[in-house]
Formats: C-alpha cells, structure tokens, sequence
C-alpha cells in the first residue's frame, strides 16, 4: 500500500510520527534553486544505450504482487510497473510543472484506448486489447489473463487487497482480444479503474494457470508485458534488461540497476560521488540539509509535497490501551505533531501536519481538516484518561484495573530520523503518562508478519497510493480484518470496527455517484477522526535526486514514483 485502496506501502516514506507536512493542508510543493520549473528536464535528444545505476532504499520481501508479502514499494516501481501490463496508469498531467503532483488515470499500453462502462441493467465493463500485445515469450496477452487475476482473486487465500473482485459476477471473452467484466445485479465498483492496474496488472494465465503462482513469482520471475524483463540479485539489486519480444515503444536504456543501498546517508554520498545516478531517498534530516544549502552542482533535485502518501501513527484498536477510544483520543492530545513537521521538513517550507487519511491527490474525497483538533492538551490527556477509568500511578504512568499504559512501538531499523522521532515521541508521551518503548525489526519482519498478524501495538509506516482511487474500505472496513475466515487477507491491520464507519467508506469504494462519494469520505474523516483509529502525521514528501548526465523527461508521479516512464530515460555520451 491498497474497494480498493490501490496502494503499496511505501518504506521509503516510513519515517515515522515526526514528519508532519500537508499539502492536503495548504503548503505547495516546492523546488530547490536547482530544481527544473517544467515536466521536460531536459531537450537534448535522449541517445540510446548504456545502464544507469539507481539507489533503492529497500530490498523487496517478495515479487508475488497479490500475495500480502508483496507491501513494498521498492518492490512495486522497479519490477511490477515496469513488466506488468497495467490496463490503467496513473500519470503526471502533461505540461504541469514537474513537481505538481498533478496526475490522471490514462488507459495502459496494452488496451487499444478507454474501456467502454455500462452501469444499466449492471454495471459491465469492456476492455479491448491491443492485436500486437504478447507477453516475452510471444505468447499474445488475451482475455484469459484477466479471467485468471479474477479468479485468483475471488479464490486465492493471503491476498494483498481483493477489493472490487469478489462482486465480479463473470468475465467473458468474445474474443481473445476482448474482454467483459461483469457485475453481480445490485452491485457496483466505483474503482472500477483500478482493477487489473495499480497493485496488480494482468498475469500471464498460460504460466501460472493450475500451478503455484506464488512459489513461482516471490524470488522473481523471468517473463514480462512491458518493456523490461527484471532480474532479482538478492542482497545486491534488481536488474531490468531490455524485453526484446515487447510490442511498444523500446526503452533507451540497455540496462538498468537498482542497487540496494539500504541506508539515506550512505545512498546520498553515493549519488554525490558518482557511484550511484538516481535516488529518490526518504526525507532524511541531512539530506533535507543539503538541498536547502545547494551547492549540489552535478545534480538536479525536486521535491513535491503533493503526494499520494499517507504516513501516520498507527494503533491496533483491539490491543490495550488502544482498544479504549478515550485512550486513543488522548494520545493524539499528548502529540505537538506541528512542532514535528517543523523540526524535519520546515526547510521545504512544510510546517503543518496532514489531518486526513485522504491523500493529497484525492483529497476532494475527505475532510482535510478532520484531525485538526488534536493538538498537544494535557488537560484534555488528563481528563480523558480519568474518565475511562485510569489514574496514574506512582511512577506518573497511566493505569487501569492493573494494566499500566505501556506499548511498543515499531517502525523498520536502521533509520537515523525516524529513531530520532521516536526519541521525541517518547520524551511527550511520557510527560502525559503514556510509557512507550522503542523496538525497530526488518522491514519484511514488520510489514510480512507483525503488522498482518496484529502482533504489534503501535507503528509507524506510510501508505503509498498506485492509483486515483478514494478509498479508505481497504485500511478501516472491518471486512477487511485479516481473520482465519477470510484467509488472513486484508490490510485493516489496525483491526479498527467502528460503529456506522463500514457504510460512508463502502459508498465511496461502489456508489457511481460522484457526489455520493466526495459527501460519504467526508462523513467517514469525521468518524475516523472522532474515534482516533489511529492519526494521521503527513503525506511524505517525494525527493528527486539525478545526475545531471541522465536525460529525458524526469518528473515525480505521486502514483507511480519518478521511475513511471523509465524506459524513456537515457544518459548523455
């Protein structure tokens, strides 16, 4: 992150409860003195050949995209949108200025132009797919690819997000090259177009067809319908080379490498020195540093706090003492979240913190001011904390029938600023009478097992959205729970239930009535807010750092990270 919330978590934007900026809240987005003003970095004519050398913050945990294994970024923008055949893209608006964070939903390479909906007497849609499109091995891509993500989806089990599946009544195939979803009568998929793009695209059914899809996708796989064929080195990098069997436009570039590097400060000195030509790093406090000085001569940069993240404080509902909702609300009391946001980002000119778990590309769907409230009160602490029933004990910490309000939090390890947030969080927590202890993990330990397990009580991470879809279901719809009933599949990994909360965040994933829809987030920010299922920080600002050697049209997409058109970059001779 995913009704369906198309997103993937983003680790590269899990910097935790400090990092508070808001653009849904008022700031711009803003450029260092070196920055380009337009989407077209550069005019030169793009030459073809050579590799470029890309700094990746994270390993992926696996490559198997509809398994919930699959959280990571760092997983999605270097394999899954570059080899996947996506029937939707989301992509920067043309002739926007490059670090807008303006987007829109455009049909995919591999559909001959915009699918046709029907919402009478059901809603059905129709997707025509280009003659030429094959996958690598020149097997044509058909409408059984789309009949086996669907049934996949509807009868896998440990799936990432299912939203907008199970509702598909059929899908039916005219001809290989065309392909009928339809609906089950009395039901409908506002998202409709994120199905078969954002998390997931199409799958090749004549590979994966009766076998074990996951055992055959997790540690990467050797076949594509895009423009790149990847090669995961684990421990080292992600290679994509050149799909010689691919229908469109041909990359520039013979190879490219994404190199893990693993630690912000170390990938910063290795784009500065040379090693590496492109990152796109956390905001890290140095970093944040070294942009706002200039004097990065070799480099161009971008920063836009227009994104599609949502970082946050996240809290299981069903663990103590986050099961109690005056216990939530008065965490979000014991927070100076704008003091925060000034502390790490008041240099890119952000200095509010976001109040919506509406991210700013879809922000019409909320109340951007919902959380809005929760300012650092202790009286409100106090007073909230007395009236359910807890009183301090000795040592200043709250405690009720014998529990004292103590938890962990978690967030992944090696992150210098987000160790430094939880320092400070812990500092105000405790001065309200809250006893947080700090215990980091492996990104793959947090996000494969402890958050969907709900083994942990308090995290910090941030949802990254894949596409223009307004919809919160997949996060708080208590449906979405990961349960033994439903397969362990679902991301609501706060385990929020909140009463009359399911019904506005359903409409905004199935009303086709756009109104509906922006009326029905609001009223569910309100909710969310009022019951505190867990608190929004800030949408992550994206950070675009490249070697001034690297040519073509360079531009941050909230969606799909600056690596959306990849196969368009070059390097100078």
């Amino acid at each position: 992150m995913h009704s369906s919330r198309k997103f993937r978590l983003s680790l590269m934007a899990v910097l935790a409860a400090v990092g508070l900026l808001a653009a849904a809240c008022g700031s711009s987005s803003k450029s260092s003195s070196n920055s380009p003003s337009g989407g077209t970095v550069n005019t030169t004519p793009v030459p073809q050949g050579g590799t470029l050398t890309i700094g990746a913050e994270q390993e992926p945990d696996c490559l198997d995209f509809i398994s919930s294994c699959a959280g990571a970024s760092w997983g999605s923008w270097p394999v899954q949108i570059q080899t996947l055949p996506m029937v939707f893209r989301t992509v920067p608006i043309a002739d926007q200025p490059a670090n807008s964070g303006n987007v829109e939903t455009v049909p995919g390479a591999v559909l001959t132009g915009e699918p046709k909906l029907e919402t009478s007497p059901v809603q059905k849609i129709t997707y025509n797919i280009k003659p030429e499109a094959v996958w690598s091995d020149g097997v044509p891509i058909t409408c059984a690819d789309f009949q086996y993500v669907v049934d996949q989806q509807q009868n896998g089990t440990d799936l990432y997000d299912p939203s907008g599946y199970p509702d598909i009544q059929s899908v039916t195939c005219p001809n290989d090259k065309t392909a009928v979803i339809t609906y089950k009568p009395g039901k409908t998929y506002a998202n409709w177009k994120t199905l078969f793009a954002g998390n997931y695209g199409l799958l090749p059914s004549h590979i994966l067809k009766g076998k074990d899809r996951d055992a055959l996708m997790k540690d990467g796989y050797s076949w594509s319908g895009g423009p790149w064929i990847a090669k995961w080195n684990k421990g080292d990098n992600i290679t994509l080379t050149q799909n010689p069997k691919y229908w469109g436009t041909k990359p520039k570039l013979d190879k490219v490498v994404f190199k893990f590097i693993t630690d912000t400060s170390a990938e910063f000195q290795a784009v500065k020195s040379g090693q590496v030509d492109v990152i796109y790093p956390q905001p890290q406090i140095d970093v944040v540093n070294q942009i706002s000085a200039g004097g990065l001569t070799n480099l161009n940069t971008v920063y836009n706090s227009h994104t599609g993240s949502i970082e946050a404080l996240w809290m299981n509902n069903a663990k103590f003492p986050f099961d109690s909702v005056p216990a939530r609300q008065a965490l979000a009391y014991s927070i100076d979240r704008t003091a925060l946001v000034e502390k790490l980002f008041g240099k890119l000119g952000v200095t509010e913190p976001s109040n919506s778990f509406n991210e700013y590309i879809v922000k019409q769907y909320g109340n951007i001011d919902a959380f809005a409230n929760y300012k650092l009160d202790l009286d409100k602490v106090n007073s909230l904390m007395t009236g359910a029933g807890f009183a301090k004990g000795s040592d200043g910490i709250w405690a009720k029938e014998g529990k004292r309000a103590s938890f962990t939090i978690n967030t992944t390890a090696g992150n210098k600023r987000r160790e430094l947030t939880e320092q400070v969080l812990q500092q105000q927590l405790k001065a309200a009478g809250f006893d947080m202890k700090i215990q980091n993990m492996k990104a793959g330990d947090l996000f494969g097992d402890a958050l969907p397990k709900g083994t942990y009580t308090f995290a910090i991470y941030a949802q990254q959205l894949t596409a223009i879809a307004p919809a919160n279901c997949p996060l708080f719809c208590s449906a979405n729970i990961p349960t033994a009933a439903n397969g362990q599949s679902g991301q609501n990994w706060t385990r929020t239930n909140v009463p009359g909360l399911d019904e506005p965040l359903m409409t905004v994933d199935n009303n086709l009535d756009e109104s509906a829809r922006e009326s029905a987030g609001k009223q569910a920010d309100d909710i969310m807010a009022e019951n505190v299922v867990s608190l929004p920080l800030d949408p992550l600002p994206n950070i675009l750092i490249w070697n001034k050697k690297v040519l073509g049209p360079i531009q941050d997409d909230p969606g799909e990270s600056m690596f959306w058109n990849l196969d368009q970059w070059g390097l100078q001779k």
